[in-house]
């Protein structure tokens, strides 16, 4: 499923405009990104968690010049659904 039918699913089933829901769903991952950027959570109750995880520092190896190299400690954003939404997947 793409932005693209999400935005017409919310518009067919609520009656909105599709320009106005468009514009929501932009916002609310504008939103998300930004509150992630500036190393926030962001907690959604019955759907699941935006959460910034920070990797360590670590060495790996570029098999193609066969040299080591250090990865520094990174942040990367990660999705953890709620109990809800996995019982509904399952």
């Amino acid at each position: 499923m793409t932005k693209a039918d999400i935005v017409s699913e919310i518009a067919r089933s609520t009656g909105l405009e599709r320009a106005a829901v468009l514009a929501s769903v932009e916002k609310f991952m504008d939103v998300v990104k930004d509150a992630m950027a500036a190393g926030n959570n962001v907690y959604l109750r019955g759907f699941g968690s935006f959460v910034v995880k920070t990797r360590k520092e670590k060495t790996a190896r570029n098999i193609s010049r066969n040299t080591t190299i250090k990865i520094p400690e990174h942040k990367v954003p990660t999705f953890k659904p709620s109990k809800v939404f996995l019982d509904e997947v399952k």
